[in-house]
């Protein structure tokens, strides 16, 4: 089976969020969870200054696309295509051109394999490879999805959080 790749899909603006609820539950129905594997409507963080008070909201970074991690093929492409809301694929004609490494990293989507840890929040451990090697620190944050975590560390004398790849970290027991 071919892999899995990411796609971007181009939907009516505002219909994001209900494209992606509807391609979930169309996978679902037809049971293709092995061939369409995510759907994400890439959101951020968004600081605003209202009247002198800080509000943190979250706002869509591409109004009027949808991001589909799956496997290409007849099935896939029509499931996609035609549900309601999306006017198709990113790409020239009607060939879908997946997103390059780099442009998903950019994202903040990881591409290679899944790194599994043996560390969790609170842990401490030693910074192996990269700037901060031989640097220890403590874990205030995991992200999965880019496969960091968010370590405090010393810095002239005052908690600096870093963010390290998981690769570059090992448990200090």
């Amino acid at each position: 089976m071919a892999e899995a790749q990411w796609y971007v899909a181009h939907t009516y603006s505002g219909y994001e969020n209900k494209v992606k609820a509807n391609i979930e539950k169309t996978v679902a129905n037809r049971n293709l969870e092995e061939e369409i594997i995510e759907v994400r409507v890439p959101l951020q963080d968004v600081v605003e200054m209202k009247d002198g008070v800080r509000k943190t909201s979250q706002k869509k970074m591409f109004p009027g696309y949808v991001l589909v991690n799956m496997v290409m093929n007849d099935d896939t492409w029509y499931v996609v295509r035609n549900t309601r809301g999306v006017t198709g694929f990113v790409g020239p004609g009607s060939k879908p051109v997946p997103l390059s490494e780099n442009e998903m990293k950019a994202l903040g989507i990881s591409m290679g394999p899944t790194i599994s840890v043996d560390f969790k929040e609170g842990d401490t451990v030693a910074v192996v490879a990269g700037v901060w090697k031989d640097t220890v620190g403590t874990i205030s944050r995991m992200d999965f999805g880019k496969q960091t975590a968010t370590i405090s560390v010393e810095l002239f004398g005052r908690e600096t959080p870093v963010e390290i790849n998981f690769a570059e970290l090992r448990s200090v027991n």
